[in-house]
């Protein structure tokens, strides 16, 4: 086993380590860095991406709490902005619409439901906790495929250099190379729209309201930033979504504006302007033949109610507990036995929070006048139901049961 900070893949050289994190992202870099810290040896492959991420993601408090528990939190606070409210408003014009909600997390003794940071930020300060964490090595590789044995897995790399580990972790997104070496099927669907993602600096502050206008074609959503920004996610229609992006600056601005009912003010465009076509997928196992997936590369929805990531790192907090107990006991972390854990634990909350995205999203999208009535219903209720309005908050959150030991403050000794 080899304990180096980092490695440069060469030769044909073979090492070996504890667990293989495929993927260099959030969900992939967290990851790599809980089970190192739990005294695994870990490696971490992925090439080097320089390209900047203008996106953002709403780390929710059950996630807050995860990262604190990383002792990372503290260099992820200063670029970080608070979702204190959580604004709906039903501008669907239609016959059955609901009142303004509005969801405060002071009601569950919260500064805020979690933090707004831009991908960028956080991809950086998690990849530099990654190069000084002990017992982590990182390659700078692609993975170009595997083998799994009775006893361990050999990943090869496309520099040539083999790496052999008791367990595989596909954090490697939603084309993901080692759920299709280990033949893992996935389910996937489509939905008639696309997100516009942009960033807006305002002229009225935001006072850390997070506003989501329901629209016919989907949600339009916009975020706090530190200062007098947010960033804004526009479901439409693909064709719709496409001519928005290519409006120069200000004609956009002036749209988003309208769009928004001005309850920001005048708005300014800040970097680049991105349209994603929106669809789902689930992987129909968790893991097989010593690899376990985690993220996008065990399932994607819409970006609707800050769940994509944060379900992916409850992902990793689950996985990183089970293996560490596993290990605690001796067992062979990359057996079935364990896989089976780590698919048990998650298979609910998974198909639970995808199905509750699919059914919003399809409500906005339906005509059918019992499905509009039973969603301004719902709003109506959680307006003026304070027991049901906090549970949906805290649900919202993340569900108590399928909360890991990591998101609830509690650390994994070695």
């Amino acid at each position: 086993m080899t304990s180096t900070s980092d490695a440069r893949a060469a030769g044909t050289a073979t090492s070996v380590h504890d667990v293989a994190v495929v993927g260099a992202g959030p969900s992939g870099l967290a990851m790599a860095i809980a089970l190192a810290r739990s005294g695994l040896f870990t490696v971490l492959i992925a090439p080097d991406v320089t390209a900047e991420d203008d996106r953002t993601t709403a780390l929710l408090d059950s996630s807050v709490e995860m990262l604190k528990s990383l002792d990372l939190w503290e260099r992820i606070l200063p670029h970080a902005a608070p979702l204190a409210h959580m604004r709906i408003i039903d501008g669907t014009e239609r016959l059955f619409r609901a009142p303004e909600t509005v969801f405060d997390a002071s009601e569950l003794k919260l500064e805020a439901f979690g933090y707004n940071i831009r991908n960028r930020d956080l991809n950086r300060i998690l990849g530099e906790a990654a190069s000084g964490t002990e017992g982590l090595t990182r390659i700078h590789a692609r993975f170009e495929g595997l083998e799994a044995g009775a006893d361990c897995t050999r990943l090869d790399l496309e520099t040539g250099e083999h790496v052999c580990v008791r367990l595989v972790v596909g954090a490697d997104g939603r084309n993901s190379p080692v759920r299709d070496a280990v033949g893992i099927d996935t389910k996937t669907w489509r939905y008639p729209q696309a997100a516009l993602i942009v960033n807006l600096d305002h002229d009225l502050p935001h006072r850390f309201h997070s506003t989501e206008f329901h629209t016919p074609t989907g949600p339009f959503t916009l975020v706090p930033l530190s200062g007098r920004g947010s960033s804004l996610v526009c479901v439409e229609r693909p064709e719709v979504a496409q001519e928005l992006a290519a409006m120069d600056d200000d004609t956009l601005a002036l749209e988003l504006e309208r769009r928004a009912r001005s309850v920001y003010g005048k708005m300014r465009i800040d970097g680049a302007r991105q349209v994603y076509p929106l669809g789902g997928l689930t992987a129909t196992r968790m893991g097989a033949r010593r690899a376990a997936l985690v993220g996008e590369a065990a399932h994607v929805f819409p970006p609707i109610g800050a769940q994509g990531l944060n379900l992916g790192l409850r992902d990793v907090a689950a996985l990183v507990e089970i293996v560490v107990s596993a290990r605690d006991r001796g067992e062979d972390i990359g057996s079935d036995e364990v896989l089976g854990r780590y698919e048990r634990q998650r298979r609910a909350d998974i198909t639970s929070r995808t199905t509750a995205v699919d059914l919003l999203n399809r409500s906005l999208l339906t005509d059918m006048l019992p499905v509009q009535a039973l969603r301004s219903i719902g709003l109506y209720l959680a307006s003026r139901v304070a027991p049901l309005r906090r549970m949906l908050m805290r649900e919202g959150i993340a569900p108590v049961l399928a909360r890991p030991k990591l998101m609830r403050g509690l650390t994994l000794g070695r």
